[in-house]
């Protein structure tokens, strides 16, 4: 019961996109980012990457800080730098990757996929966030 409620959107109505479709735009975007910061080093100034708006306010690290210059510094195999721009959410990364990885397969499949997170992870994910913004913040300032 559970797997058909999850397959159909809604009962009476028809889906206006394939289930794929979603997934697969994330895909085209992510290449097109990636793509652009190819050939774009983020660890220098000069170029049209987006200032993260919680430092440009605050001053201070937020979570994904550095999640730019890591995946650029990914691309370009320095995993010593990456994992100095942004360690947590270099541990992060293989999670998030593993359900995209999940929508994807379920909307080729045909079916839409909404992945159910128990209310205790999602108090401890931003909980580590917070640990980690505090932590990395401390640590620079020191």
């Amino acid at each position: 019961m559970a797997d058909a409620a999850r397959s159909a959107p809604s009962e009476g109505r028809r889906p206006s996109r394939h289930p794929a479709a979603a997934p697969l735009a994330v895909l085209a975007a992510g290449v097109a980012g990636a793509g652009y910061l190819w050939f774009t080093d983020p660890h220098e100034p000069g170029h049209l990457l987006p200032q993260c708006p919680f430092r440009y306010v605050t001053g201070l690290l937020c979570p994904a800080c550095g999640g730019t210059r890591m995946a650029y510094d990914l691309m370009h195999g320095h995993f010593a730098a990456a994992w100095l721009d942004n360690r947590a959410l270099l541990l992060a990364a293989p999670f998030a990757l593993a359900l995209w990885g999940r929508w994807t397969v379920e909307g080729l499949r045909g079916r839409f996929y909404r992945p159910r997170i128990a209310p205790w992870v999602q108090v401890l994910v931003l909980l580590a966030a917070v640990a980690w913004t505090v932590v990395r913040n401390l640590v620079r300032g020191a």
